[in-house]
């Protein structure tokens, strides 16, 4: 679940990086933000990914049954080749694109539009020139995820958690910041 404002660098690159594929079904629908399309937009198969069991078959077929008008396949530290994700996306005629999630010190990020690993990538600032070059974009994935309070009953504890979350150095290369996971 993310947000990016139409209108913004970030919609801007993220339409420039991800069109569907020739021949492959595109459902956009018209929407609160005008047309809009139901995506996934951090996603892993097996066995790219090792937090994941489903086979990149599986993962488009669960997609397609929940709604979805397409998925973001974001292995970690690794992207999906181009005509790999085409393959996959014609043989189900359904949008399949091809990101990465990256682990940083200062936490993992989505990136769009940049398709291959880089040296230096895990400082934030450096996997942030990189995307740039690209033209693509960089998520905050699960920014919360090291910050959860002990207590998650004290209102107190989930501010102070946002508070030390909004000191991450990398979040100041981000376009958006990932809400549901």
């Amino acid at each position: 679940h993310c947000y990016v404002p139409r209108g913004t660098p970030a919609d801007r690159a993220l339409h420039r990086h991800f069109r569907p594929s020739p021949g492959v079904a595109s459902s956009a629908r018209a929407g609160q933000y005008g047309l809009s399309m139901l995506l996934d937009i951090h996603t892993h198969t097996h066995p790219g990914s090792w937090d994941s069991f489903l086979s990149p078959d599986q993962m488009v077929d669960l997609a397609k049954e929940s709604g979805l008008d397409g998925l973001i396949l974001s292995e970690h530290d690794w992207a999906w080749d181009g005509d790999a994700a085409r393959d996959l996306a014609k043989r189900h005629d359904f949008m399949v694109l091809p990101a990465m999630e990256l682990n940083t010190e200062d936490g993992h990020f989505l990136v769009y539009g940049m398709h291959k690993y880089a040296f230096g990538m895990h400082r934030s600032h450096e996997l942030w020139g990189h995307v740039e070059a690209a033209g693509g974009v960089m998520v905050a994935a699960h920014p919360y995820r090291r910050q959860h309070p002990w207590n998650w009953e004290s209102e107190k504890e989930w501010a102070d958690a946002i508070d030390r979350a909004k000191l991450n150095p990398g979040y100041r290369f981000i376009s958006a910041m990932e809400i549901g996971n």
